[in-house]
This record gives C-alpha cells, sequence and structure tokens, in this order.
C-alpha cells in the first residue's frame, strides 16, 4: 500500500492499476486481519477473566493473568491504530489520482479474487474459537465442528468481500466529496452486481438465512430493490429436500410419539408444496378411519410442515456468525437479531405452533372477521416436534392473484402485468407516488405512461379497461384494508398475535376468503403492554394529536431516551407503529437511516421487548403494501382498535375468550 502510494506521488503518470489492486487488497487483508486479531483478543480475554474469577488462585497466577490480559491489550490496539492509519493514508492519495468509477471497478476486481475471498474466510477462522466457543467445543446432536466452522468459512468467503466493497466505496466517496447523482448511481450499480451473490450464498447455506432473506423480501421500503426482487423467489421457491428425507422424518416420527405406522394413517404423500427456512410442507391425504382423529374437521386433504434434519443446531451457529456481520457492517440491528433468535428458537416445536393455530382460530371465530379469513385446523392428535399436520387451503399467494387479475385485464400478457406493477411498485419506493393525484391522471393514463403502445387497446376499450383497474385498486384497498383489521384485532383485543405476517404467508383460497397460514412465531401481549400500546397508537391516529402527548404514551410504554426529547420521541413512535411518510419527506433512503439521524439528536436507551414484534409487524405491512401498490400507514388502520381496547378496559368483558392475555 505504500508503495503504490510512493509511486503515485512521485510520478503520477506511471500510477497503473495493477499497484492500486495491490494496494487495496493488502488495505483489505491487513482490515480483515487486524479485526480478527481485535475480536479474538476481547473473546480471549472475556474468557479468561470468567475462568480465573470462578477458580481459587493464588495472587502470583492472578498477576500473571492480568499481565497476559494486557499485552493482548496492547497487540488489539496496536492493530487497529495499523489498519487506521493505513485506510487514512492510502484512501488519501488515492483520491487524488482516481475516479470512482475506476476504484469501484479496481476494487471490485479484488474482491472477486480469490486471496480476497481467502483472507475474509482466513480471518473468521482464526477467530472462530473465540467467536463460538460453545460450537467449536462441541457440535449438538452429532453434527461435527468441522461443518460449524465450514459454513462460517462459506459465509464470509462470499460476504466478506461485498462487505469490504461497500465500506471502501462509501469511504472513498466521503473522502471525494461525490454528488448525490454519483452516489445513487454507485450505489444502485453495487446493488445491481451483490444481490444475486448474497441470494446464492442463502440458497447454498440456506437454515437462518432464508429466514433473513424471507423478511428482507418483504421490506421494499428498507432494502434496495434490486435485493427485494432477487429475494422474492425466498417466498414460497426455495429449493426443496429430496421428499424421501421428509417422509421419513414424518414415519421416524409417528412411530416415536404416537407409536403408529406410517402406511396406516396415510393413504398417499405427494412432493413438496414449499420449502422455508425451518422446514417445508407436503401435502397429504389421511386415510378414512384418521380423517376425525381427536375432533379434526379439517378434512382428508391435509398439508405436512415436516422440520428440517439438525436445523436447530445449524440456526445457533448461524445467528453467532450473522451477530458478528451485524457488529461489522450493519450497526444498530444487533438488538433486533438478539429478539429474532429469542423468538425464532421457539419455532424449533410444532407442538406450540398447533397450539397457537388452536388460539388464534378460538379468538377469529368470535370476531367480525371470521367469514372472511380461514386459518388451517391442526390435527393435534397426530402432531409432535418435528412434524405438523393441519387443514389443506386451497388457493395462490394474494400477490399472485393481483397479478393475475391484472394480466387478464392486460389481454393476458403476464410479462406486462409485472412490467406495470413493478415500475408501480419503485415509484411507492422513491415515495412519488402522491403526484398521481395531484395530476389527476387516470389509471389508464398511468399505465399507458410506463408501457407506451404495449397494451394495444383501443380508444372504444379505453373506459371499460379504467373501470377494470379501477376495481382492481379497489380490491387491493380491500384486502389490505381487511389484513390490516384482523391483526389489530389480534394485537389490541386479543394480545395474541402472529409476528411474521410476510407475503408468503397470506394466501387468497378458492372460496373468495383469505388464508393465514404458518404460526411459527406467534407473540402474546401482556395486558399492561396491550393497553400501553394502545395508548400510543390512539394518539398516532388521531390528527393534530400534540408530540408531548404522543411522548408521555410511549413513557408509559416503556420507552426512554437519553434527553427525554418530545419531539424525537413522537418521531419514534411514527417511525415504529405509523408511516415512512416523515422519513421520505426528509429524503432518508431507509427507515434505518432516518433511525440514525433521530438517534443522533437524542438516542433511544430502552426499547421494551413487546414493541418490537408489533413494530417489525408495521414495517411488514408497510412493505407488502409497497409490493402491493398501496402506501399504508398502519397507526391510521389500528386507532379504532386501539381506542376499542382502552374502552374495553373501563367496562367488564362478558365473554372472556381472549386467551392472548
Amino acid at each position: 500500500s505504500s508503495c503504490c502510494v510512493d509511486k503515485m506521488r512521485l510520478n503520477p503518470s506511471s500510477f497503473n492499476k495493477s499497484f492500486a489492486r495491490r494496494g487495496i487488497l493488502l488495505f483489505g487483508i491487513t482490515l480483515l486481519f487486524a479485526g480478527g486479531i481485535e475480536a479474538g483478543a476481547r473473546k480471549y480475554q472475556h474468557y479468561r477473566v470468567l475462568r480465573n474469577d470462578n477458580l481459587p488462585l493464588s495472587g502470583d497466577v492472578k498477576t500473571d493473568v492480568w499481565f497476559q490480559m494486557e499485552n493482548i491489550r496492547r497487540i488489539r490496539i496496536l492493530a487497529k491504530n495499523t489498519a487506521l492509519n493505513m485506510s487514512l493514508s492510502s484512501c488519501k492519495s488515492f483520491a487524488k489520482f482516481m475516479s470512482i468509477n475506476v476504484v469501484s471497478k479496481t476494487c471490485l476486481t479484488v474482491i472477486r479474487s480469490k486471496p480476497a475471498g481467502i483472507a475474509c474466510a482466513t480471518a473468521a477462522a482464526s477467530a472462530y474459537p473465540y467467536l463460538c466457543p460453545k460450537a467449536h467445543a462441541s457440535g449438538k446432536r452429532g453434527r461435527s465442528n468441522a461443518e460449524n466452522i465450514k459454513r462460517a468459512l462459506v459465509f464470509w468467503r462470499h460476504i466478506g468481500p461485498i462487505v469490504v466493497h461497500y465500506r471502501f466505496t462509501q469511504v472513498w466517496m466521503n473522502m471525494n466529496e461525490s454528488p448525490p447523482e454519483v452516489r445513487k448511481r454507485t450505489w444502485e450499480k453495487l446493488h445491481g452486481i451483490h444481490a444475486p451473490t448474497g441470494l446464492s450464498v442463502i440458497l447454498k447455506l440456506r437454515g437462518l438465512y432464508v429466514k433473513i432473506g424471507q423478511v428482507l423480501s418483504a421490506r421494499a421500503d428498507f432494502m434496495p430493490l434490486q435485493y427485494v426482487n432477487c429475494f422474492m423467489t425466498l417466498q414460497d421457491s426455495v429449493p426443496p429436500w429430496p421428499t424421501k428425507e421428509a417422509e421419513n422424518i414424518v414415519r421416524e416420527e409417528l412411530q416415536m410419539s404416537q407409536g403408529l405406522n406410517f402406511d396406516d394413517v396415510f393413504e398417499s404423500f405427494g412432493e413438496a408444496l414449499g420449502s422455508a427456512s425451518i422446514g417445508q410442507v407436503h401435502r397429504a391425504v389421511l386415510k378414512p378411519q384418521y380423517s376425525n382423529i381427536g375432533g379434526y374437521s379439517g378434512g382428508r386433504n391435509v398439508a405436512i410442515k415436516v422440520m428440517h434434519a439438525g436445523v436447530e443446531d445449524r440456526f445457533l451457529n448461524d445467528f453467532k456468525v450473522f451477530r458478528w456481520l451485524c457488529r461489522v457492517a450493519l450497526p444498530g440491528w444487533e438488538p433486533i437479531l438478539l429478539e429474532l433468535q429469542k423468538q425464532m428458537m421457539t419455532e424449533f416445536d410444532y407442538k406450540n405452533e398447533a397450539e397457537s393455530l388452536k388460539t388464534i382460530r378460538l379468538n377469529m371465530a368470535r370476531s367480525p372477521y371470521t367469514d372472511k379469513i380461514r386459518i388451517p385446523e391442526p390435527a393435534t392428535s397426530l402432531c409432535s416436534k418435528n412434524m405438523l399436520v393441519m387443514e389443506m387451503l386451497e388457493g395462490k399467494k394474494l400477490a399472485v392473484a393481483i397479478e393475475d387479475r391484472l394480466s387478464r385485464i392486460l389481454n393476458g400478457n403476464k410479462d406486462l402485468a409485472r412490467k406495470v406493477l413493478k415500475t408501480k411498485q419503485q415509484a411507492l419506493f422513491r415515495g412519488d407516488d402522491s403526484g398521481r393525484r395531484k395530476e389527476k391522471k387516470t389509471l389508464f393514463h398511468e399505465i399507458n405512461q410506463i408501457v407506451g403502445d404495449e397494451t394495444n387497446i383501443r380508444a372504444t376499450q379505453k373506459i371499460i379497461k379504467t373501470l377494470q383497474l379501477i376495481s382492481l385498486a379497489k380490491y387491493t384497498r380491500d384486502r389490505l384494508s381487511l389484513l390490516l383489521d384482523v391483526h389489530g384485532h389480534q394485537i389490541f383485543l386479543d394480545g395474541c398475535f402472529n409476528g411474521d405476517p410476510h407475503p408468503g404467508n397470506i394466501l387468497e383460497l378458492d372460496c373468495g376468503r383469505l388464508g393465514l397460514i404458518d404460526y411459527g412465531q406467534v407473540r402474546r401481549l401482556g395486558k399492561r403492554d396491550r393497553l400501553a400500546l394502545s395508548g400510543v397508537v390512539a394518539a398516532l391516529g388521531k390528527d393534530g394529536t400534540p408530540q408531548s402527548e404522543i411522548a408521555d404514551s410511549m413513557r408509559e410504554f416503556g420507552f426512554q431516551s437519553r434527553d427525554n426529547n418530545d419531539e424525537i420521541i413522537a418521531k419514534n413512535a411514527e417511525l415504529y407503529f405509523g408511516s415512512d411518510a416523515a422519513r421520505i419527506k426528509l429524503d432518508y433512503a431507509t427507515p434505518q437511516m432516518y433511525l440514525q439521524h433521530l438517534n443522533g439528536i437524542d438516542p433511544i436507551i430502552h426499547v421494551p421487548d413487546a414493541a418490537v414484534f408489533v413494530a417489525r409487524t408495521s414495517f411488514l405491512f408497510r412493505g407488502m403494501g409497497s409490493l402491493l401498490q398501496q402506501q399504508l400507514c398502519t397507526a391510521k388502520s389500528w386507532s379504532k382498535m386501539a381506542e376499542l381496547a382502552l374502552k374495553e378496559e373501563c367496562t367488564p368483558a362478558q365473554e372472556p375468550y381472549r386467551l392472548g392475555l
């Protein structure tokens, strides 16, 4: 790196890309190894303190231990300072002689090279015994140490260079003071390059990474569209495990948990309907004598959810690896990841999900929405830890149903329908959808602008097509409104709701109702949290509510900030439970950037646990709205439910059926 800098200073005209590549490669390797040394030293230091504080050691031994720890601390500081000095001197010198395009191409060439990947993998391997000591010491369920280490190495071999590329590009543009249009163009290019790599890593490793990819694919308001479009295939198109392997798990579970023979219970066992992070679903047919076992009344056609072998141990180790990615590249995500881990580790017992289905079904049966939605009935007598047998709901994903309706309006052209929906989605993502209302354009005119003359619609058909499009827009709004009402009822009145309502879990059934599936992440709110949350959302839902009143409701819920600033606390409430209007108005690309802006003024120092998954549900619905071409404000939709919950607290309930409490 120093050689490159000296050569540029002495003779700029003779400087070539090979020197830049060597310099950037050395710079990246130094940063990675410095990070590995620092992380490993910290873990080792903590380990030695814990080990020696719990043993009766003599004063001389303790002095020796602390002396070793002081040496480690000095090494860590030296490594960090070396990396920072190289970063400063190299980047400043390179910035004077190279354009951002040259830097981006050079950096891309370097990170795609084997040395860069090997450097990342080696750094991860050197720190792995310290970062994941439990996994390194022994594997659960017979999984070997080698497999856990291999997964970590594969992850960092592909993701490490991407992190370096993004970080280096950001530093470069900051030092060059690149204008906004150059920054935007550069980021768009990087997203397009690295999104397919991210998807390939997810499909190769599966496990936790599939679940995270599914969550991100539903956040069109949060993630770059290149990643959203790539990760959309994870909603229900993850390559399944072999059917024979799933059938063997079902055979084993039936024999061990119920003492039943597979061939006596099932008439047929079909191919996988869909595969996800934890398990996959197969269609099956029960034999007549088992079609009403244990009071089950869902019919002989069932869906069997089968857990992948060894998935729980795989998730535990993946969480540790991804937590370090958060520390390196995604600051602020670690608390959210910890809450997600706490909730997701409850998904590895399908008997819990069967009980959650029963609870939600009972609550919804006594709600105003019982004729508008369906939730599958579990056959609890056949369920076990690794197998869930439930009623089969026939239908298609809601997003696919909307696309099919639009394609029928456009004379059966599905490609054209996808193009229209994607363009509309991008407009919502940018926050410029409101311009349509100001200019009073019809939906027909809007589509004509998008696709030009490709629609081949005659002038005499214009009125009919416009009416059909208006009907489709109303249908989409009604479906989203129903979903918000149902989940609002579950959160504020029942205190028991699905914490993972991503688009792949919402079906349009053949009977016309909506089917809600996958209740592995059910959350329960205590009475105090439920009413405190109702106060926040009720205040947000009213127009003109003073910020001080919203801030007081947030404090009562359990939010705390450093400076107790009413305005910032109220803006956090809007971000968590309302809409992205303020973020879009201030031109922040993602909620995370807007949250960092707010935290820079008055950081939130405590977020109640109950708020995390409700906020996540709000974010998922806003992202779903973007995918379905609708702009949503969850607080407005939920305010009536919140007010009703507060009113019911003043009058005793006549029928205590809400099992969430």
